[in-house]
């Protein structure tokens, strides 16, 4: 009889592997594309800022990267739409975030 060890995984625990890379994968394209485009982290990062539907439509039209991580990053339940309307992280989104760039990356000093 063979080993658990060797057995194959779960097809639950192998989405939520996958999920969790793509979120990851898309926490760092996001990243990346608010630096090219003039942004810091702390735009998304913190609750009482945010991008604006307007920042995002740009967003979106300049780059389809941030088209394809939008959706994954609001279906995981890492970003919303905050009181104020604009686009940012959730505390699991911000946690990822601070995971992947370090101390300092989610939060501002």
């Amino acid at each position: 009889m063979p080993s658990e060890v060797f057995q194959p995984a779960s097809q639950v625990t192998s989405a939520t592997y996958h999920v969790q890379r793509s979120l990851r994968h898309c926490l760092a394209t996001v990243a990346e594309l608010l630096y090219d485009n003039g942004h810091v982290l702390e735009t998304i990062t913190l609750p009482q800022r945010g991008l604006t539907r307007r920042e995002l439509r740009q967003l979106s039209k300049q780059n389809a990267h941030w088209k394809a991580c939008q959706p994954v990053l609001e279906e995981s339940g890492a970003a919303r739409f905050n009181d104020y309307d604009r686009f940012v992280l959730t505390a699991m989104g911000r946690e990822l975030m601070f995971d992947m760039f370090g101390q300092g990356a989610a939060d501002c000093a």
